[in-house]
């Protein structure tokens, strides 16, 4: 046995020796709650269960990270160490768990689980990191009290867990936990109590879990009563109402409002750019990407902005066909398998409800789709996927999550090619091992503005979740800070507010 199997042996029959009559029972039972995750899965069901879109995020990174740390134990490191399980010679039997681990003892599995879900948790959110961090550290600590793992195994096992915590941000990177500030701040007109906004609200948006029983409208007339509403009803005409509501909004010479998902901001935001009106965003829908993104993820970040008169200019994505008409974009724009999946996504939904209904779509669409043909700035493509994002995404690989700015003036452009054999899954075996950057399938720039010509294969593009027809060539660019948008003002020396436990549309 070597110096640091004699440490690591003298430590473990230093454990043994402790005496805590009181922390026998509780170590126990901590040990045992946490076989098979259990203790981490409540947990996670626990902190999505608040309604806090941070919770939900914390209780996701750190069930993936789980499930990473679980995985590289279980199937790669126990198979190849072999350590054997310490004898429980010196450890007092009432210690004893009821049923002994059979397998190897190197690294501690519970201990990767344990530090795996709190860091991953910690990643979102330090305040539910701290919550979780004791009874992580507990348990790695019970392993080694209960006589079925060694020091070292624990250390290991933390080691690793910390590790695949880590690495998810290689896929999925921590959203900040306040935007980066946009320079210059624009002007807009201070609204106190909200007299003069008016607010667009579409009641048929698509919606989170549901967090709190207020709806929306209820909400913004505690938040701001000075202002107007327009409530979109079942039977009512979406482009009618929004007109109606733009109209108000110039008669009141103040602002426009919008309350609902990335469908509705979008088509708000083309008609507040085209009036010069300044846009109040309330995340209303699914995702809310553009509403994150501009760091209003809360009714409340917007009211205050409104009131305070606080507001950012943004870039707006300009698509030009060669007869002059514009699609403009807030998000992204696509062409290939993804306007495809949005399509038949829609013509599913009312039988199978939203995400199932995605499920399908993503099916058939990988199993029937083929590949378009186009010239991107003169040269040939043959591709599955052309991807064109409003401002930088991050991270750089297969799945863009978030922008840290929208006036950057750039498009993020990202393609998949269709030449190579198997492409679709080339692509995502390398996106899953964090080597996309050096795959051959697939390409990333940043441009300013890009030609698409000559394009066959498809008739549809999809942008900011909708869907419309493809002109066989485009000219895509910037309209340079063309929205006003209210985000409270952001400085680099004041702390980050914090996160409501609310419903945050």
């Amino acid at each position: 046995m070597g110096v640091l199997g004699e440490l690591d042996l003298r430590l473990f029959r230093r454990v043994a020796a402790s005496r805590f009559p009181a922390a026998d029972p509780a170590l126990r039972r901590i040990s045992r709650a946490a076989d098979h995750g259990r203790l981490w899965f409540g947990a996670a069901a626990g902190l999505a269960s608040t309604g806090s879109r941070e919770a939900r995020r914390a209780a996701l990174r750190g069930t993936g990270s789980l499930v990473l740390a679980s995985l590289t134990v279980n199937t790669v490191v126990k198979w190849t160490a072999r350590r054997p399980r310490p004898r429980l010679d010196h450890v007092p039997a009432i210690r004893h768990l009821g049923r002994q681990p059979h397998t190897t003892s190197f690294p501690s599995g519970h201990s990767a689980s344990a530090a795996a879900f709190a860091t991953g948790v910690a990643l979102e959110s330090t305040r539910y990191g701290a919550l979780v961090a004791p009874f992580a550290a507990s348990v790695a600590f019970s392993r080694v009290y209960v006589g079925v793992h060694y020091p070292a195994d624990v250390l290991a096992g933390l080691a690793i867990g910390a590790g695949a915590a880590a690495l998810t941000c290689r896929w999925w990177p921590p959203r900040p936990a306040r935007p980066e500030p946009e320079r210059p701040g624009a002007q807009a007109p201070a609204l106190p109590g909200g007299r003069g906004l008016v607010v667009f609200v579409n009641g048929r948006a698509g919606t989170g879990p549901p967090t709190t029983g207020t709806p929306p409208a209820e909400r913004l007339r505690a938040l701001l009563p000075e202002a107007e509403l327009v409530e979109r009803g079942p039977g009512d005409d979406f482009a009618d109402l929004l007109a109606e509501a733009v109209g108000r909004a110039e008669e009141a010479g103040g602002a426009l409002g919008v309350c609902g998902g990335d469908g509705s901001v979008n088509a708000a935001a083309r008609a507040a750019a085209e009036r010069g009106l300044a846009l109040a965003v309330f995340p209303g829908g699914t995702l809310n990407h553009f509403a994150q993104d501009v760091g209003v993820p809360r009714f409340e970040d917007t009211a205050r902005a409104v009131t305070r008169g606080e507001a950012v200019t943004v870039d707006i994505g300009v698509a030009r066909s060669a007869t002059g008409q514009e699609v403009r974009f807030l998000n992204t724009l696509s062409i290939g398998l993804y306007p495809e999946l949005v399509r038949l996504r829609e013509h599913l939904e009312g039988r199978w409800g939203k995400w199932p209904a995605a499920a399908i779509a993503l099916t058939r669409v990988l199993r029937t789709a083929s590949p378009i043909e186009l010239r991107v700035d003169g040269r040939p493509r043959r591709l599955w996927l052309l991807f064109v994002g409003n401002g930088r995404y991050v991270p750089d690989g297969f799945a863009p999550v978030l922008r840290p700015r929208l006036d950057d003036g750039l498009l993020d452009l990202r393609l998949i090619e269709g030449e190579h054999r198997f492409a679709r899954t080339r692509v995502v075996v390398s996106a899953l091992a964090g080597a996309l950057d050096r795959s051959r399938v697939y390409s990333a720039e940043r441009v300013t503005d890009v030609g698409i010509e000559g394009l066959t294969g498809t008739d549809t593009l999809a942008y900011d979740g909708e869907v419309g027809p493809t002109p066989g060539e485009l000219r895509l660019g910037k309209e340079r800070g063309g929205l006003v948008v209210y985000r409270p003002a952001v400085r680099r020396d004041e702390p980050a507010p914090p996160h409501e436990h609310g419903a945050d549309g």
